[in-house]
């Protein structure tokens, strides 16, 4: 009931449309009473066969609304009805979305049949809790990934990047970390997938138990800049949703960067002056409004630990988006391209790997075993030319020919199947025996 009285008060009173006067390329532009609208709000563009494309107002130019298509403009011509549908971009997520597969629309993909629509009513675009609300992040989260529990611990409420090129194993290692990660809710949108890519993910990485708790968001990559857009908007403002209950959530986007990509796409097809790499100023706005809503929830509720992949182009970590991401979050997870070539996954370089809340939450008797090993690993990768060549002499250094006998250990002990989990407490113990230490 609450639903339908919700759907009757959002219906407007007054039909307003205006017509399409022009379009160059996918931008479509407006004349009529644009004084009614606003950027982000939806109109419904006659077209072709009676079948009506819906666009968003995206800016304005010369009295005259600017917008994008969801879809593509067969059909639109010249003097087409342009209608107001909604003001402003809100969705209505219910407790029916969790095991499903969706669209950026909030449609079910997944053959199940449709959903029905939630009470509450959630904006796209919602602002972050205020700083001075929010509780602060909570312990150890487990990812059942052990070098990231061991090397990289990540605090419940934290937000943190993936970073690698493409090829390394992100994907695997996102499957991973959604279904072995200790949490209620799993949120995980794909952003700019590939299309064959997503039943893989659905029904080989994740399974059936794994969807069972998780909302999967999807716009693949033929689909529109506004589509990639909105399902990355969605996918925070679904995680929101099941933290307002009070629940911990983990929240996976595949990719920040494609999301980057659409931004860039909107802003120059608006006119917008491209700056780094092609990039428009609103990219670099844009991507601390969305990933600032991760995080701690206010004092009382629950909270949402965030994942977010960047995609580095030519395995440069110093590309525009990837360093604007590195600066916003609390921490990054750097996979190497030669670690993988070596055949060890995940492919995690550990040692340029940061976790900002890590010193905090990680127990006292487990800190020298951290940073024996880090000691280890840090004066092999020093010595590791000199090694392979065979121009160091054993003898030379004890603590060479210490990190010489423990590497092949470390190694194995960083290398994880995809089949295969290990809790915070047992990658403790394991490093402690690899390295004949004692945990207090």
């Amino acid at each position: 009931m609450r639903s339908l009285i919700n759907e009757i008060e959002s219906i407007e009173p007054v039909e307003v449309y205006g017509r399409v006067v022009g379009v160059q390329g996918l931008l479509v532009e407006i004349s009529g009473p644009v004084h009614e609208m606003s950027v982000g709000s939806r109109l419904s563009i006659e077209g072709g066969a009676g079948n009506p494309v819906l666009a968003e107002v995206v800016g304005f130019r010369d009295e005259r609304a600017l917008c994008l298509p969801f879809s593509g403009l067969q059909g639109v011509r010249m003097g087409c009805r342009a209608v107001l549908e909604e003001r402003e971009s809100v969705l209505r997520i219910s407790d029916e979305w969790l095991g499903r597969v969706v669209n950026a629309m909030g449609e079910a993909i997944d053959g199940n049949g449709t959903l029905s629509r939630g009470g509450d009513v959630r904006q796209l675009r919602a602002s972050p809790p205020a700083a001075a609300d929010r509780a602060r992040v909570g312990g150890p989260i487990d990812l059942g990934v052990r070098a990231l529990n061991t090397f990289v611990t990540c605090c419940r409420g934290q937000r943190m990047g993936i970073f690698a090129g493409s090829g390394v194993g992100k994907s695997v290692l996102l499957s991973m970390l959604a279904k072995n990660t200790a949490a209620d809710v799993a949120v995980i949108g794909l952003i700019g997938e590939r299309g064959r890519e997503v039943q893989e993910f659905v029904q080989d990485d994740l399974g059936p138990e794994g969807l069972q708790r998780s909302v999967v968001i999807v716009a693949t990559s033929d689909e529109s800049a506004l589509m990639r857009r909105q399902a990355a908007y969605l996918t925070l403002a679904t995680a929101e949703y099941f933290r307002d209950q009070g629940l911990n959530v983990l929240c996976m986007m595949d990719s920040v960067t494609r999301f980057a990509m659409a931004q860039r796409e909107i802003g120059l097809a608006a006119g917008e002056p491209p700056t780094s790499k092609g990039y428009t100023p609103t990219v670099f706005t844009e991507l601390p409004r969305l990933l600032e809503r991760a995080g701690p929830g206010v004092v009382g509720s629950g909270s949402i630990t965030g994942l977010f992949t960047v995609l580095v182009e030519g395995d440069n970590h110093n590309e525009p988006v990837a360093d604007a991401v590195r600066g916003i979050l609390d921490g990054h997870i750097v996979m190497e391209r030669a670690i993988a070539e070596r055949g060890r996954y995940p492919a995690i370089n550990v040692l340029k790997s940061v976790s900002r809340t890590m010193p905090g939450c990680v127990a006292a008797e487990a800190l020298p075993v951290l940073r024996e090993a880090r000691r280890l690993m840090s004066t092999y990768a020093d010595m590791e030319e000199l090694i392979r060549l065979g121009a160091y002499r054993r003898g030379s250094d004890a603590t060479v020919d210490l990190a010489i006998d423990r590497h092949d250990g470390l190694e194995a002990f960083l290398a994880q199947r995809k089949d295969e989990a290990s809790t915070i407490e047992t990658g403790y113990g394991e490093l402690a025996n690899l390295l004949e230490m004692s945990l207090g």
